[in-house]
């Protein structure tokens, strides 16, 4: 896995207040992370550091698009992704030990002599809490679907279609479809 120090913030030489941080995302980010269920994103985060004594208050700003697959026909669906998260990064003695004990996902501990905070993760899983769990085609503008309609003729053909009386390695099998 490579270092990647682009997504550090040396935070200890800011002054308190109010610092803006800007990253695009794109398909490098995630090719040391596990496959993912979209493609070709094009992200952009928004990084607001709100620089505090004893906190740091991020505010995540997630825009931009990515390719996603339909539900329910199979087409290339080009997503808007919008959202915001925040997380308070809270420096104390113990970091681990609090980290542990704490049940808001919000809040993180780092400690009190750290100098750098690395948002590389927190940028993975809030662009992936961004997307879409429905991914369905937009529809017309008379309000009909605008998912792929062969590939829905073919769905509402194969739902009346018991695949397991065709197939013969399954004979035998209905007799204890009910018990």
């Amino acid at each position: 896995m490579a270092n990647r120090r682009e997504y550090e913030i040396a935070f200890v030489g800011l002054k308190p207040g109010i610092h803006e941080f800007i990253y695009e995302v794109d398909d490098k980010f995630f090719a040391d992370k596990e496959p993912q269920d979209f493609t070709d994103p094009r992200v952009n985060i928004k990084l607001i550091l709100d620089k505090k004594t004893s906190f740091l208050m991020l505010k995540f700003e997630i825009g931009g698009t990515v390719k996603l697959l339909c539900d329910m026909c199979g087409n290339t669906l080009d997503k808007q992704l919008w959202d915001d998260f925040e997380v308070l990064v809270k420096m104390v003695d113990e970091p681990e030990k609090m980290n542990e004990e704490e049940e808001d996902p919000d809040v993180f501990y780092i400690s009190r002599t750290e100098s750098h905070i690395n948002v590389e993760n927190w940028i993975y899983e809030f662009i992936n809490l961004s997307i879409p769990l429905q991914r369905t085609c937009d529809k017309k503008p008379d309000g009909s679907s605008g998912c792929n309609e062969e590939a829905l003729e073919t769905l509402r053909k194969l739902n009346g279609t018991n695949i397991i009386n065709e197939n013969p390695i399954w004979k035998g099998l209905d007799k204890f479809r009910n018990n």
